[in-house]
């Protein structure tokens, strides 16, 4: 469990005290754009690899203790968070955002406010963190809540990160930007800012994420060998 506490401690510290603060902006400066993005990725990669195995371990150990079992009413409701957490993920991979890697040119666009981004900036962080912190109502052991909870816990946390990065980049353009969206999901549809406009999201966007969420759902047992079926 000591491993497992090290890893889930490290990709975070990774992504908060370097990839979110001034410290980036410092290696950037040295180093440059490009290569500061291959190192982080090369890090992020390894750090998440270790993660894996370091789970693993801990969820297989027989003093792994568990606090809590999944009622089939859980596994339900378990089965539609993860389905929204896809759908997200996937509308907000493939949607152009601000948010994203290299993407702030987005910005110049007289309509950068479209599909997704109108009901959250953040698609793609907001899903990471319900399919975390989702896979929380089916396994209440201490290996899972370690890895689970902190996914979930840094990918909420990574989207006042990259808020604040994108200020300090950006300035007067991202203030913009943000007043007309919000972090939080249906923020700035429920102030009156914006309103859901399912046909600027993309049909080819919802349907993809939802055959990759029932593909998910489906294979889950193969490929992880526990079954994610209610």
């Amino acid at each position: 469990m000591t491993e497992l506490l090290a890893a889930a401690a490290a990709f975070i510290l990774l992504h908060l005290l370097v990839s979110g603060t001034r410290m980036r902006d410092v290696l950037t400066g040295r180093i440059g754009q490009g290569p500061y993005m291959g190192l982080f990725s090369l890090a992020s990669i390894g750090l998440l690899v270790w993660l894996g195995f370091a789970f693993g371990k801990a969820h297989a150990d027989p003093a792994n203790p568990v606090y809590w079992t999944a009622p089939t009413a859980a596994r339900w409701v378990q089965a539609g968070v993860q389905l929204v957490a896809v759908v997200l993920a996937v509308v907000g991979l493939t949607t152009p955002n601000p948010t994203s890697v290299a993407q702030l040119g987005v910005l110049d666009k007289p309509d950068a406010v479209r599909g997704v981004l109108r009901i959250t900036r953040h698609p793609f962080l907001w899903g990471a963190a319900l399919w975390g912190l989702g896979h929380l109502l089916v396994n209440g052991n201490l290996a899972a809540i370690i890895l689970f909870g902190a996914i979930g816990v840094l990918a909420i946390a990574g989207t006042f990160s990259i808020d604040a990065k994108r200020k300090r980049v950006v300035g007067a353009a991202w203030d913009a930007f943000a007043a007309q969206t919000s972090n939080v999901p249906f923020g700035a549809v429920a102030s009156g800012r914006q309103s859901v406009k399912f046909g600027e999201i993309g049909w080819a966007r919802l349907v993809g994420g939802v055959a990759i969420w029932a593909a998910l759902l489906f294979g889950h047992v193969y490929m992880f060998g526990v079954s994610a079926k209610p």
